[in-house]
């Protein structure tokens, strides 16, 4: 190869995950699902953990059936234990963890003043917690290999803006941005990087939780790029914080949002 076609070819998205193993919570539907098919058809092994197991397992034949490569490991986030021994289970039959992804969430939509106990338990577990221990079980993987990337699920939703009935969740999602700030500036002498997404309004069976068909076009009118986003907007974002050409990023989150934050005072061009 000459000298020239070399520095062409550094200038190439480093977008191939062949011989990696990439671990993604909640990937049974929606954002996770997506992050899971970017994966494996970036030539990853995929690790679809997630507590529903016909939609897991479904999610995991999906990606088979286009030639990749998927797993299912049925996983309650909200036990630590368990998800120690997610991780135990997933390095035990492939030897290594490249990426983990923790996407799982829980948002029952609840008034604020009807939030018990158990519902905000459950929303911190699943939703900020998890990310502790999944990176806390991935971290002794990540030392051996001298490269490791964690990557999470965040929201606009609680660092940037607020929406009734979601309290719980918002508290959730700013606890997120900072665990991915914290745990960057730990892990960064490991070679770890750890970012995240923060997606605004996108259009999965989960944000059904949220109204109906109306209610969605409602918001859709109201995004400067007049539709809500799909769950591959979400995975693309993830798919390049886990490449190589983010080496160089961590303490992050990009927001994918179709420009819903810009207006002031919620007005429209």
């Amino acid at each position: 190869m000459s000298e020239n076609a070399s520095r062409a070819g550094d200038y190439k998205l480093p977008f191939d995950f062949s011989g990696q193993v990439c671990v993604v919570t909640g990937a049974g539907q929606g954002i996770g699902k997506a992050i899971a098919r970017v994966f494996a058809a970036h030539e990853a092994e995929v690790v679809i953990a997630d507590l529903a197991v016909e939609k897991g397992l479904s999610a995991a034949e999906e990606i088979r059936s286009a030639k990749g490569r998927a797993h299912f490991f049925e996983i309650d986030v909200s036990d630590e234990g368990r998800v120690s021994g997610l991780v135990d289970d997933v390095y035990g039959r492939f030897g290594r963890i490249d990426v983990v992804v923790h996407n799982a969430a829980y948002f029952p939509l609840t008034a604020f003043e009807d939030i018990d106990d158990g519902i905000l338990a459950r929303t911190l577990a699943v939703n900020l917690k998890a990310a502790f221990w999944l990176t806390q079980a991935a971290l002794p993987c990540f030392k051996r290999q001298g490269k490791g990337r964690v990557l999470v699920t965040s929201s606009v939703t609680g660092a940037r803006v607020a929406y009734p009935g979601l309290a719980h969740y918002a508290a959730s999602k700013a606890g997120i941005n900072g665990f991915i700030r914290a745990a960057a500036l730990e892990l960064a002498k490991y070679n770890v990087t750890v970012n995240g997404v923060e997606p605004g309004m996108i259009e999965t069976a989960a944000a059904d939780n949220l109204g109906d068909r109306a209610h969605a076009e409602k918001l859709a009118s109201r995004i400067p790029m007049k539709r809500l986003g799909s769950p591959k907007d979400i995975a693309f974002a993830m798919a390049f914080l886990a490449s190589d050409a983010a080496s160089y990023v961590t303490g992050q989150t990009l927001i994918v949002d179709g420009g819903a934050l810009l207006p002031e005072c919620g007005v429209s061009p």
